[in-house]
């Protein structure tokens, strides 16, 4: 996997090093209303297709899909062409599972637009759309030909947008980096101010450790999957509360250090470092809901369970976690039933 990540701090410098017949933009309601015009004017293209999709994960579906692909052949999109992803999570998936499949594949570019998007999921390659509460359970590992980052593009996010996203970068400290853990504490307060520096540190920080990861790793067989920390959890409660991706997976992190203390891979210190950071950053870590044993169904159903079994990543020590297949069930809906207030 070829590393092709530029930090920048606005679009002026970003251009492409490929001639391509047509440019087709897939970006959101949202990006569209705040960043689609100061992006598009440094372009310098003559043949630019756009098309908007509405904001949320609802739009990762068959039937836009299909949209996007039947838009594709109308305005004639081909192998020559390039999709650029310009957007949060959502977008980049949607898009990149389109670049993935159309004709087969054709060039994509990520020009992601959220802190969360920026931090994790425009780097590793992973696409995807949802089926009903399943989520990415259709996709592909496809990598962008390289992914541009603009750090100013985080200005437009609400503050809920930003925390979410800080939520998945306070992910690599637990799984990687503990020293970067002291980082975010000690730069807490830049950090909610959105100081440009101290967030280009810590994109570059999380995309150095992804990249590092993946390149290791590309098809999630092995040390890859320490990457999904609270995701096992989280993805079920992000579907079934209504939660961003960033607080769902941080409140699933809380679970699963929650079973780490139970087991005892970890000391109680540890676990209230984790409960101070959270707080710091105004970052959820429990939520009332009334039926945990739905959230513990949806898990079953998670894309990275194997031979019947719940893969779970447990923290184990200070910046380091392991993948268990042999959590009981009941172990599991216990440590549910004390994030939800069950």
């Amino acid at each position: 996997m070829e590393k092709s990540i530029k930090i920048e701090y606005d679009y002026n410098e970003f251009e492409l090093n490929c001639r391509y017949d047509k440019l087709l933009i897939i970006t959101d309601e949202n990006v569209n209303r705040y960043q689609f015009d100061e992006f598009v004017k440094v372009l310098n293209h003559e043949f630019i297709e756009v098309f908007i999709v509405k904001s949320g994960e609802l739009s990762k579906t068959l039937a836009v899909y299909e949209n996007i692909m039947a838009f594709c052949i109308t305005v004639g999109i081909t192998r020559k062409s390039a999709i650029i992803a310009l957007g949060g999570g959502v977008v980049g998936d949607l898009a990149g599972f389109i670049a993935a499949t159309y004709m087969r594949g054709i060039d994509l570019i990520q020009v992601p637009t959220t802190l969360l998007a920026q931090v994790d999921s425009s780097v590793g390659g992973k696409t995807g759309i949802n089926i009903g509460n399943i989520k990415n359970i259709i996709g592909a590992f496809y990598q962008p030909k390289f992914t541009y980052i603009n750090v100013n593009a985080l200005k437009t996010l609400n503050e809920s947008e930003f925390l979410s996203g800080m939520a998945e970068a306070l992910k690599y400290s637990f799984i990687y980096d503990y020293e970067f853990l002291n980082y975010i504490i000690e730069n807490s307060e830049g950090i909610l101010l959105k100081n440009q520096d101290v967030l280009s540190y810590i994109i570059n920080k999380c995309t150095s450790i992804k990249y590092e990861v993946v390149n290791k790793d590309e098809k999630e067989n092995g040390l890859r999957k320490i990457l999904n920390l609270g995701h096992t959890f989280g993805h079920g409660i992000e579907r079934l509360c209504g939660l961003s991706h960033g607080f769902a997976v941080n409140i699933g992190t809380n679970m699963a250090f929650n079973l780490a203390l139970d087991k005892g891979f970890i000391d109680a210190e540890y676990y209230q470092q984790f409960l101070y950071v959270s707080k710091l950053l105004n970052i959820p870590i429990s939520i009332k809901y009334h039926n945990p044993e739905k959230i513990l169904d949806l898990m079953k159903s998670d894309k990275k369970n194997s031979f019947g079994s719940i893969n779970l990543v447990i923290p184990v020590g200070r910046g380091k976690v392991e993948v268990f297949d042999n959590i009981q069930e009941s172990e599991i809906l216990e440590v549910i039933k004390r994030c939800t207030n069950a």
